[in-house]
């Protein structure tokens, strides 16, 4: 295979991915807010903060006052910001569209179906009553997707590499929902100084990753911190934890990597070092650095994308269509 074509499918992947996370955490962060249940989690300037966080890694002054219909539209429907919603599922049409050769027509058809969707999308009734109807769309479209790609193609290496991106991908993001909750949390802890276990951040944070129902059932009790942590990051039954998707990342690598030698600073050496460092870890050797720990994940997880890259997708040129680089702002 091209390196070309194979670059293609695996930024198809990651940008299909992406725009999930991304629509997913817009929804929920902005309508969990009208019943929270303290007055900064209520703060519209505050919600609106912790969006450009998670989508753009972007700290904004306190004294800056945004607006909010502007700030959803960049999220949401700004072709010009390249951590936009509608450029990650544009990127990831226009991947399809160069590998379409590789991919079955079922995939591409929803894919443009999709694509023409978003594009023609209204911008005033978006930010006005349509983040809700936008944003259900993109997350149950890509589920969809995931679907066509799992049941209509050939589980071969090209599917290996689609997946390879949508769970690198994944890891990233939840990550990156991690990181941005924890930090709202840690605002709303300093200035509510009596409540230190608030359950509603918690809550807020397995809602955003897709796994409010399944932490209940396991755990049921109301969501803490330390078991919102644990579940997301290390429990590997759960499909949406970072664990569970280090082991997916690791098993289609070595489908890629199955007749090359691994070299200590190959991909395949990182992404399995890292699972390693995965399966024996316990929430009570983290706990006490969060922050750090998540930093350094993050940071982890860029540079295995970038040895992916040049392990098996490095072109000559970069694609016009990849649009959000692999660095630490961005990812």
């Amino acid at each position: 295979m091209l390196a070309r074509v194979a670059n293609n499918l695996f930024w198809m992947g990651r940008y299909i991915e992406r725009s999930e996370h991304l629509a997913r955490y817009l929804n929920v962060n902005y309508f969990s807010s009208l019943d929270a249940p303290t007055e900064l989690s209520q703060s519209r300037q505050f919600v609106l903060r912790s969006i450009m966080f998670m989508v753009n890694n972007e700290i904004i002054n306190s004294k800056i006052k945004l607006k909010e219909e502007d700030v959803l539209f960049n999220v949401g429907l700004n072709n010009e910001k390249p951590y936009s919603i509608i450029q990650s599922f544009n990127a990831a049409y226009e991947n399809a569209r160069s590998s379409r050769d590789l991919i079955s027509t079922e995939l591409f058809e929803t894919i443009n179906r999709i694509n023409h969707s978003v594009k023609n999308y209204s911008p005033e009734a978006f930010v006005k009553n349509g983040l809700y109807d936008f944003t259900t769309m993109i997350t149950s479209s890509t589920a969809e997707i995931r679907s066509k790609i799992k049941g209509t193609l050939l589980h071969d290496e090209a599917y290996a590499i689609i997946m390879l991106g949508i769970y690198l991908e994944r890891a990233i993001q939840v990550t990156r929902i991690i990181n941005s909750k924890c930090s709202d949390a840690a605002v709303e802890k300093i200035r509510y100084k009596d409540s230190s276990e608030n359950s509603h951040q918690w809550s807020t944070l397995l809602k955003c990753a897709f796994s409010y129902d399944m932490m209940r059932r396991l755990y049921k009790k109301t969501p803490s911190k330390n078991r919102t942590l644990e579940f997301l990051i290390l429990n590997s039954a759960c499909p949406r934890s970072i664990k569970s998707s280090l082991s997916q990342i690791k098993k289609y690598i070595h489908t890629l990597a199955k007749h090359q030698e691994i070299t200590s600073n190959s991909s395949a050496f990182l992404i399995g070092k890292l699972h390693a460092e995965f399966e024996y870890k316990l929430i009570e050797d983290i706990e006490d650095t969060i922050e750090d720990f998540i930093s350094d994940l993050i940071d982890k997880l860029v540079i295995i994308g970038e040895k992916l890259d040049d392990n098996y997708f490095k072109i000559a040129e970069a694609p016009a269509n990849k649009n959000n680089s692999d660095s630490k702002q961005n990812q």
